[in-house]
């Protein structure tokens, strides 16, 4: 009775529809902390200002990981706004801008601070040394 249920087309279609089934559960696994992962990533932006709060375009813009010591840049569009995005919640960062001589204070961003989108303008007020 067995060796006839094999040579039924409805054995071969629940067969192949069980190995595919099989085929198709671990990558949803291997998925989920991924996703997880991505949900807990960080991002700053803001605006690149002078003194007067006009936004300066083509600052350069550094955000320093304070526990690798990489340093990522970008350079502001022309109404002079930045992002940096995929940041690791539990590092701490330092950010400046410069353009032209001139430098923005560093802003420190912790691990303890919980917010997943934070905004800092960044203001051109002093020449570097």
């Amino acid at each position: 009775m067995i060796s006839s249920l094999r040579h039924s087309p409805g054995y071969s279609i629940a067969l192949v529809t069980l190995l595919a089934l099989a085929l198709c559960v671990p990558p949803l696994r291997a998925q989920a902390p991924d996703a997880k992962r991505e949900a807990q990533l960080r991002s700053v932006s803001g605006v690149v200002i002078d003194k007067s709060d006009s936004p300066i375009a083509a600052s350069v813009v550094f955000l320093k990981n304070t526990r690798t010591n990489a340093v990522r840049s970008y350079i502001s569009d022309s109404s002079g706004n930045y992002r940096f995005s995929g940041l690791d919640p539990n590092a701490d960062y330092e950010l400046h801008a410069e353009k032209d001589g001139a430098k923005s204070q560093s802003h420190t961003i912790s691990s303890f601070d919980s917010r997943k989108e934070m905004v800092l303008n960044l203001k051109l007020d002093k020449k570097k040394p």
